[in-house]
């Protein structure tokens, strides 16, 4: 019954928000201006939406925290109590005391919880309230605070471990469910159980309480049961650790990157394991994204020369058995000026495309710049380079929607030989093939004694 009154608010809520007629919208936040007795009037048949609620609904001036609306439900649960009384009793937890400080997070934030302390016949008992935001046109913006769910003062919540129940109305309990990020109590003596979860935690991965305390720490991480290990030497430690990224499974299979916080905490003369999540899901991406930029060329998607250097200078790098291919399109500086630059960039698409479909899975390419593309052959012999360049050739004379050739030099590292040194031989070799006429590849031979001379003049 409690969830279905908490369904009807929420589609009531929405109604609110968007309802023309009720002359209410989300936009951005302003500053509420002063309400004349005609805008009251106009506010509270327009908020009377809510009186037909079972569900305790109060709204609140966010400037003078002044309750501007509360339903009958409202109305009998708080009895004479203030707002003030209620937000500050024995078992009040707010995040901002100050409710003109959540303006700025409901406007990036969907909602806030709240932990208030409300009258009744047994005495006093805790009410967790969400909070949203509403945007009228007579009084700006106003807090909505909807009472999601009241537990009495000695009630616990049953999590599926005999080791460890909640008791709501404890400092920690209030911390734990109220705060915005998601948390989660991990028993490592039950191969990881969860054993409790917050609310920020059950709207991220989008299980239900109860779901949520049936699952197990690997049941959500991909490393599956990889992850123990891990679990058990962070409970071992006396304090906390840096934080770790993993990748969690949510509820309808979609995976996020996540960043943890864990710790072993005592709650109850139990000791658990804290762990905190940071959704870095959009950083991740981010950061993807920018390091594919700053190795890629912006234009052909290939590998830029900046990464050929960094292959070469790694200290993995095996300096044997290898071949580079320089390419050079012909004439391309009269495709720019004839056809335009629109053109000259249509015709490096497709030799990049072309070059992509010739090489096997382990070379690379990269654009060298402007019209230039350097092939990086490891573990293959000059027959084999020769004979790719050959067709690399071929294929772009006769590709039919060009009307373009490239010359390509070709040369293989030879024992003792530097980078440096290979790419001047294969540099020589396409401008052998252009002076001869363009249109065709050249080997640039290995030159012993040049070697000898560089090492002469070294010494």
């Amino acid at each position: 019954m409690a969830r279905s009154r908490v369904i009807a608010v929420s589609r009531c809520l929405f109604c609110f928000h968007f309802k023309p007629a009720l002359g209410l919208h989300s936009v951005k936040c302003r500053s509420a201006p002063a309400v004349g007795r005609f805008g009251a009037c106009m506010l509270l048949k327009e908020l009377a939406v809510f009186e037909v609620l079972s569900t305790p609904i109060w709204v609140v001036h966010p400037f003078n925290e002044r309750v501007v609306y509360a339903n009958q439900a409202s109305r009998t649960l708080s009895g004479e109590m203030s707002l003030n009384e209620m937000r500050n009793g024995i078992y009040s937890t707010c995040p901002e005391t100050q409710l003109q400080h959540y303006l700025r997070y409901l406007d990036t934030m969907s909602e806030i919880f709240e932990v208030w302390t409300l009258p009744t016949a047994n005495g006093l008992q805790s009410v967790y309230c969400k909070t949203t935001l509403i945007d009228t046109e007579d009084c700006g913006c106003l807090l909505l605070f909807e009472a999601v769910k009241l537990l009495a003062q000695n009630q616990s919540i049953h999590t599926g471990s005999r080791r460890y129940q909640r008791r709501n109305n404890g400092f920690f309990a209030r911390f734990f469910m109220t705060n915005t990020a998601p948390m989660l109590l991990i028993d490592p003596h039950k191969d990881g159980r969860i054993v409790d979860a917050n609310i920020a935690a059950l709207r991220f991965y989008h299980y239900s309480d109860e779901e949520m305390r049936t699952k197990h720490t690997w049941q959500i991480n991909t490393l599956g049961r990889d992850v123990i290990p891990i679990m058990n030497n962070i409970a071992s430690l006396p304090g906390g650790h840096k934080p770790l990224n993993f990748t969690h499974i949510l509820a309808d299979g979609s995976l996020r990157h996540v960043q943890t916080y864990a710790g072993p905490v005592v709650l109850y003369n139990i000791r658990l394991m804290l762990c905190i999540i940071h959704d870095i899901t959009e950083e991740v991406h981010l950061k993807k994204e920018l390091e594919f930029s700053a190795a890629h060329d912006p234009l052909t998607g290939l590998l830029n020369r900046r990464e050929f250097h960094r292959l070469v200078e790694a200290p993995t790098f095996i300096p044997r058995g290898y071949c580079l291919l320089l390419i050079d399109i012909d004439h391309f500086k009269s495709i720019n000026d004839i056809h335009g630059h629109q053109k000259g960039d249509e015709v490096l698409l497709v030799l990049s495309r072309i070059l992509e479909t010739s090489v096997d899975r382990e070379d690379k390419i990269y654009r060298w710049g402007g019209e230039e593309f350097l092939l990086f052959l490891p573990h293959s012999p000059i027959g084999r380079a020769l004979i790719l360049a050959e067709g690399i050739r071929q294929a772009v004379s006769e590709y039919q929607t060009l009307s373009v050739t490239v010359s390509i030099g070709v040369a293989e590292h030879h024992d003792g030989e530097t980078v440096e040194q290979l790419f001047s031989r294969v540099d020589k070799a396409l401008y052998a093939a252009k002076n001869d006429g363009r249109n065709r590849v050249t080997r640039m031979p290995f030159d012993s004694s040049e070697r000898r001379r560089s090492r002469d003049g070294a010494a």
